[in-house]
């Protein structure tokens, strides 16, 4: 089994940065993937962000590209989110999912089997 447990949400005004952490344990692959989904509220889940561990080969949505950055310690055995220029659009909650590496890289939420239990991002003034 692989448990996955997100940190580091919370309040943040329009245009602040707040960071993320994601970090598995427990039975591990020989190579996994790491993905960052969330869902607001009323609305469907979706992709944000995601990386290969093995390579660190790194996706973005397009509503994120050039304001989140994902990235690995391996030394931590953690994916972190860094997120900027955050706007309300950008509440949800946030969670991280995790499972056996596939290629292509999947953004579906069905191909991830491994889920924590979310964190809350809002983006208030």
């Amino acid at each position: 089994q692989v448990q996955v447990v997100e940190s580091g949400g919370g309040l943040v005004r329009p245009g602040g940065s707040l960071r993320l952490s994601c970090v598995a344990s427990g039975r591990t692959f020989m190579s996994y993937v790491l993905g960052w989904f969330r869902q607001a509220p009323g609305k469907e889940r979706e992709f944000v962000a995601g990386i290969r561990w093995t390579s660190g080969a790194t996706y973005y949505a397009d509503s994120v590209k050039g304001r989140f950055t994902i990235s690995r310690d391996n030394t931590k055995n953690t994916v972190d989110l860094q997120m900027s220029s955050l706007n309300p659009e950008d509440t949800a909650v946030y969670y991280c999912a995790a499972d056996q590496e596939k290629f292509p890289f999947s953004r579906r939420i069905d191909d991830y089997s491994y889920w924590g239990q979310g964190t809350q991002v809002t983006v208030s003034s």
